[in-house]
């Protein structure tokens, strides 16, 4: 994805709109956080990952739920992170209500969140690359729960539809991705 293309996407997500909310979902390994962190400095935005909010390795969704009911909320917006390491909540991080916002993570785009977004991005990606993407990122904290994970993608896709939610639909290899652990993987006790 170049300059132009990202500077496109900013463009969108500012139409009609004094505070651009920017949501980026698709499956592991897609490029959703490397497409995060390209967009956020551009639209000046605060970013959130649902990586750090996932509680546990199955916590597709309840992360997703916090999306709509903590990020998106009017009043004092924010969320809790999840501590890998103690396998428990931790501390609360505030959002401000009047600055820009992105949010990347599978199950970022359900309709709650859909609807309190400027726009909705979904990244595409065969399974394969995917795997060896999120692997290469994550190595062997990632690989026993591979299967898992995806079993979780996969009913929220099935029951959220965040395909035909979002306004743009990106192919996932034009996405520059740089192997950088996840907050789920850089803990020492994780498998």
């Amino acid at each position: 994805m170049d300059e132009r293309e990202l500077d496109a996407l900013v463009g969108r997500a500012r139409v009609g709109t004094v505070r651009p909310v920017v949501l980026i979902d698709g499956r592991s390994g897609a490029g959703k956080t490397a497409l995060a962190h390209a967009l956020a400095p551009r639209l000046h935005a605060q970013l959130v990952s649902l990586d750090d909010l996932y509680p546990g390795w199955d916590g597709l969704e309840a992360g997703a739920l916090a999306v709509p009911r903590d990020v998106l909320r009017d009043d004092e917006p924010g969320w809790r992170r999840w501590d890998w390491t103690a396998q428990r909540p931790a501390e609360w991080h505030p959002l401000d209500p009047s600055l820009p916002l992105v949010v990347e993570g599978c199950g970022a785009l359900g309709a709650a969140s859909r609807a309190r977004a400027s726009l909705a991005v979904w990244l595409e990606l065969d399974g394969a690359r995917r795997k060896r993407r999120a692997l290469a990122r994550d190595g062997g904290a990632y690989a026993p729960h591979w299967e898992r994970w995806a079993a979780q993608e996969e009913r929220w896709i099935a029951r959220e539809h965040p395909v035909a939610l979002a306004d743009v639909v990106l192919d996932g290899r034009v996405i520059p991705v740089q192997a950088q652990p996840s907050s789920c993987s850089s803990s020492s006790s994780m498998p």
